[in-house]
């Protein structure tokens, strides 16, 4: 079998793996918060992404060495993205389905283009305006939807998952300007390690109920391990893999694939329901989400730390 870059074998297995793995960790922490609560279960999955990815490290003779300001941005890129970023994210799929968020999460490249117009005054480009008001029109009707509004929590959910969209959209920003550890794999060991602590403090600060694993039911133990080993290493050091050997329009094609991917799962195991309005909604937010991306190929998307070409190109 042909190895290293271009291999066509690993760049379909890359692209499976930032489809259908991340269209998926909306379903697995759907069931997992199901049993337990938020902030412990993204604690649990982040401290131990990130002691394996130091583990795996090492045995590949990478040093860990950072200094003092790398680990400083690593802890401010961990808590934008994944302490308040994905922790809220999962404490909102209490109470909204996991289709749905991970629809609304879609917009994500949106955000990121207002900050970029608000915060550095970036003048938008046609594509980009038409981008934003399809994305805008395709918000509107998804959470106009009464029957998901009327829903107890459902509007406390939507509009936390929206602040994470922000935090998100701040870190975006934030990463391409930070002094960063160069090796992105080891980075990103540091931002989930540090994040997993920053959640574990949340957890306690809520009162969490902890549980050993032994005391997890066995969907919640199958969830944690391909959230923890797929969903947070597997996934992850795919994109950067397709980053350097295919175009990044091509990877930004999992903003399209992850939401249908995730609505689909939570139809078919966890029997949400998807609405006419819901399917329309998705066809003119993601629309929008195309014409914004086809103007601006440099996002973060939310799931993980540091996905922005800049900071990896360094």
């Amino acid at each position: 079998m042909k190895s290293g870059a271009n291999n066509p074998v690993l760049i379909i297995l890359a692209f499976f793996s930032i489809y259908v793995i991340w269209g998926s960790t909306y379903m697995l922490n759907k069931v997992a918060v199901g049993e337990l609560d938020p902030f412990f279960l993204a604690s649990i999955r982040f401290t131990t992404a990130g002691v394996l990815i130091f583990i795996i490290s090492k045995l590949m003779g990478k040093s860990l060495a950072i200094t003092k300001r790398q680990l400083l941005n690593a802890f401010i890129v961990g808590v934008l993205f994944l302490s308040f970023g994905n922790g809220v994210i999962v404490w909102a799929l209490r109470y909204v389905d996991s289709g749905f968020a991970a629809l609304e999460i879609s917009a994500q490249p949106l955000v990121v283009l207002l900050l970029m117009r608000i915060v550095q005054g970036k003048r938008l480009k046609l594509m980009s305006l038409v981008g934003v008001t399809l994305g805008i029109c395709g918000i509107v009707l998804l959470v106009s939807q009464e029957q998901i509004v009327t829903k107890e929590g459902t509007v406390i959910g939507m509009l936390m998952i929206f602040a994470c969209m922000l935090t998100w959209a701040y870190g975006s920003l934030f990463v391409g300007k930070a002094d960063l550890h160069k090796n992105f794999f080891i980075n990103t060991g540091y931002q989930m390690f540090t994040a997993g602590i920053t959640l574990a403090i949340m957890s306690l600060a809520f009162s969490e109920q902890w549980k050993a694993p032994s005391q997890w039911g066995q969907s919640v133990q199958l969830s944690m391990v391909l959230l923890i080993t797929f969903g947070s290493i597997v996934a992850y050091t795919s994109f950067n893999y397709l980053l350097k050997n295919v175009s990044p329009e091509k990877v930004a094609t999992s903003t399209y694939v992850n939401p249908i991917i995730a609505l689909f799962l939570g139809w078919y195991f966890l029997n949400e329901q998807i609405t006419v309005q819901s399917i329309i909604a998705a066809v003119v937010l993601l629309t929008g989400v195309y014409f914004i991306t086809t103007t601006r190929t440099i996002f973060s998307f939310p799931r993980f730390p540091g996905k922005m070409r800049k900071s990896i190109e360094k």
